[in-house]
């Protein structure tokens, strides 16, 4: 993957470079670097041959493997701009731009009327509440505020371990050994996604350092494997074929597109899966994501990719747990044991992420969409309260979190109203409900794609006897 234009063959590079070489021309102060119209750079879309374009500036970033946000989020602007994407995950701006020196083959030209923006005013209120938000220090983090949710967590997992030490094997102490290592690993699971966006540390390189600690050591997962996900997740969320939220297939359909694509491949090829009651196995599926699945996509992630340093922390979890916890439980307790947390931990990382965005517009890329307009368009809040604030995490404050990823979680209240306001200008729905609501909306939306999946592939059902 991003290999670069070396895989293509002979007519292929010769017909790139004769298109490159007729839409551009030399800038005129001679530095050698072309000017390209947006129909070139479009023609540069795929993971083989890929440009972008940041502040009007154009790169071919096809043959950057090193990408620290992966090669996906890379391939999903291949052809677009992506300025605001850039500033909204990178803190060092300046430090940033010279690892893209060596990818600058030029600008976009000043004239070409393709480059029309009509979200041009929204874009520019947007930028206003940024620098608002970077006067106010909003970007600036508590220190206090991220050691003791870092301690809060240690003593969950504390205390897990001390119960069973210390009280034995009983159901009473089980079932506290259950409740505070799941506390403890949900948790972590909002600390090591601050750490993981850059949000705690001025310097880069420590909120890398505790983002491989807490994700590898607390929870047995790989710091790459959650940047290669999640980044994608940010940069197109709700996209379709890039947010990886949105492939979900075979188990669930989501949105009103896909349910009719599912529904036509399923007539196509003969077989169906039964998404018309996902609804109800739902919360049977979900918590099965993470002991079934993510506890082990992500070891292998790190282990085919070679992160060392993630197999390193992820593997002191486990020799962590299983030379604990079978002092008391055996190993096969110890097994169930883990099994059961994870079932907990996963039901409460679904409800509270799926809750944001699986009920929201799930749909086709819009390349000219403003980075307000197509976060707006993909999540909603949960209404604020103290628990709601701890148990979510501060991501019931979804919006404002997509619109600046590397904003501490505990400011981001500060910023709701101004939000709202452009929203309001700009007719945009801001939408944030009560918890309980937002998490039966999760089922509602669901029985909604299943119910569209079923009518459609009927429909067709039906068209295809008729014909025969």
């Amino acid at each position: 993957m991003g290999k670069g234009s070396k895989n293509l063959d002979d007519d292929q590079q010769q017909e790139s470079s004769v298109m490159t070489t007729s839409s551009s021309v030399i800038n005129e102060n001679g530095n050698g670097k072309g000017q390209y119209t947006w129909e070139e750079i479009r023609r540069h879309s795929n993971k083989k041959d890929r440009w972008l374009v940041i502040n009007n500036r154009v790169y071919d970033v096809t043959k950057w493997v090193k990408h620290p946000g992966g090669q996906m989020v890379l391939n999903h602007y291949a052809g677009q701009d992506a300025t605001e994407a850039f500033q909204a995950f990178h803190p060092e701006i300046t430090r940033v731009q010279k690892y893209l020196k060596p990818f600058y083959i030029g600008d976009v030209c000043k004239d070409d009327e393709d480059n029309t923006d009509d979200d041009q005013a929204l874009r520019d209120d947007f930028e206003k509440l940024k620098q608002k938000a970077i006067a106010q220090k909003l970007f600036t983090p508590s220190r206090l505020f991220f050691i003791l949710a870092c301690l809060h967590i240690l003593a969950f997992e504390y205390a897990a371990y001390f119960v069973v030490f210390r009280f034995g094997t009983g159901w009473l102490p089980y079932l506290a050994a259950i409740v505070f290592y799941v506390i403890a690993e949900a948790q972590c699971g909002w600390i090591q996604h601050d750490f993981g966006h850059l949000s705690v540390f001025k310097k880069s390189k420590w909120n890398h350092l505790l983002h491989q600690i807490f994700i590898g050591f607390t929870k047995g997962a790989s710091a790459d494997w959650w940047n290669h996900m999640h980044f994608q997740h940010h940069s197109k969320p709700n996209v379709i074929d890039k947010d990886p939220d949105t492939r979900i297939e075979p188990a669930f359909v989501i949105g009103d597109k896909i349910p009719i694509r599912a529904a036509h491949r399923d007539v196509k090829y003969g077989k169906s899966f039964p998404y018309h009651l996902q609804y109800l196995y739902f919360f049977l599926a979900a918590p099965l994501l993470f002991p079934l699945y993510f506890q082990f996509t992500t070891i292998r992630h790190a282990i085919k990719r070679r992160k060392w340093m993630d197999v390193f922390w992820l593997s002191l979890f486990y020799i962590k747990f299983f030379t604990l916890m079978p002092l008391v439980f055996g190993l096969f307790g110890a097994i169930k044991l883990l099994f059961i947390i994870r079932l907990f931990e996963g039901t409460w990382f679904v409800v509270v992420t799926q809750s944001n965005h699986v009920v929201m517009d799930v749909s086709h890329d819009d390349e000219k969409s403003s980075w307000f307009r197509m976060q707006l368009k993909a999540t909603c809040n949960i209404d604020q309260s103290y628990f709601n604030d701890w148990f979510t995490g501060h991501l019931n404050f979804q919006i404002e979190h997509h619109l600046f990823p590397m904003m501490p979680r505990h400011n981001l209240y500060k910023l709701k109203a101004d939000v709202m306001d452009i929203c309001r200008k700009h007719n945009i729905r801001y939408i944030s409900k009560p918890m309980g609501q937002a998490f039966v909306d999760i089922l509602t939306s669901l029985e909604k794609s299943g119910r569209m999946w079923r009518e459609t592939y009927e429909e067709l059902m039906h068209a295809s006897k008729t014909i025969n």
